[in-house]
């Protein structure tokens, strides 16, 4: 399994980051241009990445104001799972890790670590900016 993960520190308390986290309806303000066709609900997202694949996640579990797992919806090119976890700094701070853990085989892992860590840094770089 390849683990690919960033994190940061938002200047809000971990409920109101949770909250936002576990509304897939947000995450379309978290994502890169190169991701269109966006559809969403709060327990659901599809959306196309450009010259890849067209993709569907669900919420797999919620543990409130610590964890929002999501795994594909329909067959994936790969097992995958992505995590928010957020953990309380003090109670206007809260650190929030994006965590992709890939099922890749060697050829998979060169041609998609490096996307998949753009898009977690993009991604948790876009939370700090929307929550700032």
């Amino acid at each position: 399994m390849t683990t690919i993960q960033n994190k940061t520190e938002i200047n809000k308390n971990v409920s109101e980051v949770y909250t936002f986290l576990s509304d897939l309806n947000n995450h379309e303000q978290l994502m890169p241009e190169n991701i269109y066709n966006w559809s969403s609900t709060t327990d659901e997202a599809r959306f196309t990445i450009q010259n890849m694949a067209k993709l569907a996640l669900k919420v797999e579990d919620r543990v409130e104001n610590q964890i929002i797992k999501l795994v594909p919806l329909e067959k994936a090119p790969f097992e995958v799972t992505l995590r928010w976890e957020l953990q309380a700094i003090s109670d206007t701070v809260t650190e929030a890790t994006f965590i992709i853990d890939a099922d890749l085989n060697m050829m998979m892992k060169m041609i998609a670590a490096g996307p998949l860590q753009k898009l977690v840094d993009f991604q948790v770089n876009k939370l700090k900016e929307v929550l700032g």
